[in-house]
């Protein structure tokens, strides 16, 4: 009994860790600079959905093993957006409100894009960028040069080993680069 305990201690602390380097690359300041992603709880919701959905893509090919630490990652995620609501003083009663709206519009999000990666359709990904990463309209957004990073964000995961990534590495994302355009 103590084992399992052990072992499902570690894969929370693993998946933990997962999450957290989606974390760090979603709050890349290129992002919000250069490509001009609204630095707001939103701008920040939505590149933190899109670096988890981009992970939870690869780990899923990874058969029962990669599903079932993608599903370690998603609860991770949620445990921290949870955390994040109480701290912004989210009465409790409004919590499973909100959880459960982040949840659809992340499972929106993930389905929009990984419908465009799957078909390698440019103008489908920007416009589901436009759609929800620049919906506001507020600063100077570049859909182009995010869909761009998102296609070498997905090939550079696609390129990672995926036991090394469920395991024992970070996965490992690009560098944010800012086109000139934006």
């Amino acid at each position: 009994m103590f084992g399992s305990l052990k072992r499902r201690k570690q894969q929370r602390l693993r998946a933990e860790a997962l999450y957290d380097a989606c974390v760090v690359q979603a709050r890349s300041p290129e992002f919000y600079a250069g490509m001009g992603v609204p630095d707001t709880i939103d701008g920040r919701f939505e590149l933190i959905a899109l670096h988890v959905g981009l992970l939870i893509r690869r780990l899923n090919r990874e058969g029962e093993t990669g599903k079932a630490v993608a599903q370690d990652v998603f609860d991770a995620m949620f445990r921290d957006f949870d955390s994040g609501l109480r701290e912004m003083a989210i009465g409790d009663a409004s919590i499973g409100k909100n959880i459960k709206a982040m949840a659809s519009a992340f499972y929106g999000r993930v389905k929009a894009y990984d419908d465009a990666l799957a078909e390698q359709d440019a103008a489908a990904l920007g416009d589901a960028l436009k759609r929800n990463v620049f919906a506001t309209g507020e600063g100077d957004g570049s859909p182009e040069a995010l869909a761009a990073y998102i296609v070498a964000a997905q090939d550079a995961l696609d390129r990672q080993d995926g036991d090394a990534v469920m395991f024992t590495q970070s996965p490992e994302f690009p560098p944010v680069a800012v086109s000139a355009g934006a």
